[in-house]
């Protein structure tokens, strides 16, 4: 049987308090990480992001996460319809608003200091056809599809001058049918998710293309604020030195699969 000293039962206590002493400091430090609101879009958009069983989920949720775990930060994701965000970001009941870019709304740069991070992610956001039509001219385009909330602002000067008819649609997968069964003539969204839909979802790969000769846009995902330009900052430094680990991720994912550069 083994006994302690006196000096031995000291030792102990004491290393006892400060094991306690450090515990509770990490428990502190969980407890006092700056929380934050940020905006997403209700939308079934994988492999960018999505929502599944009320989580948000996809590359998107991944990066964010990884960003806030290095950084000392915690995110709260709200998802809502797409318009909502603008609205919410600019009444500051939320922080940030994931995906956006410039390009998209605007009027509202126009009306609000907001503050972009740089590209999260690219995408190309193309005119879509059937497979049959890859060929189509802009002037044949007499209806175009989109999911409810999204700007196809390259076909906005076609749109206002009202020989294009835009038809929305709230559910992605139910979009890319319209194209596919002729009740449109084109859809405007991401080839990524679209080549998704169609793999994955209608198992019809390949029976939707994109049609060069309409418009379209390559760009990136960017995160906005109004209120935080600080935590803007300190993303733009961790993506620049994390590079490696952010292309593993896009790579897992597939987040710019058949996104290819302009020429």
């Amino acid at each position: 049987m083994h006994t302690l000293s006196a000096r031995g039962i000291g030792a102990t206590l004491a290393m006892a308090l400060v094991l306690s002493i450090a515990g509770s400091d990490r428990g502190h430090a969980q407890e006092s990480a700056r929380a934050y609101v940020v905006g997403v879009e209700n939308l079934d958009y994988l492999p960018a992001y999505g929502i599944e069983d009320g989580a948000y989920v996809g590359y998107a949720r991944q990066f964010l996460d990884a960003f806030a775990a290095d950084q000392g930060l915690r995110f709260d994701y709200r998802p809502m319809p797409v318009r909502r965000l603008y609205a919410s970001l600019a009444a500051g009941t939320i922080d940030f608003k994931f995906p956006d870019n410039p390009n998209w709304n605007t009027a509202f740069v126009a009306d609000n200091a907001v503050v972009y991070s740089g590209p999260v992610a690219d995408f190309l956001d193309a005119s879509v056809v059937r497979a049959d039509r890859i060929d189509i001219a802009p002037d044949a385009v007499k209806t175009l599809g989109t999911v409810t909330g999204f700007g196809p602002w390259p076909w906005t000067d076609r749109i206002e001058a009202g020989t294009v008819t835009l038809s929305e649609n709230a559910d992605f997968a139910a979009l890319v049918r319209q194209v596919l069964a002729g009740r449109v003539d084109a859809a405007y969204a991401s080839i990524a998710v679209v080549n998704r839909v169609l793999d994955q979802d209608l198992n019809q790969p390949g029976a939707l293309v994109f049609a060069p000769g309409l418009p379209h846009d390559y760009g990136s995902y960017l995160m906005s604020t109004i209120a935080h330009p600080d935590v803007i900052t300190q993303l733009d430094a961790w993506v620049e030195t994390n590079a490696n680990r952010i292309t593993a991720l896009k790579d897992e994912h597939g987040v710019e699969h058949g996104v290819d550069p302009p020429e």
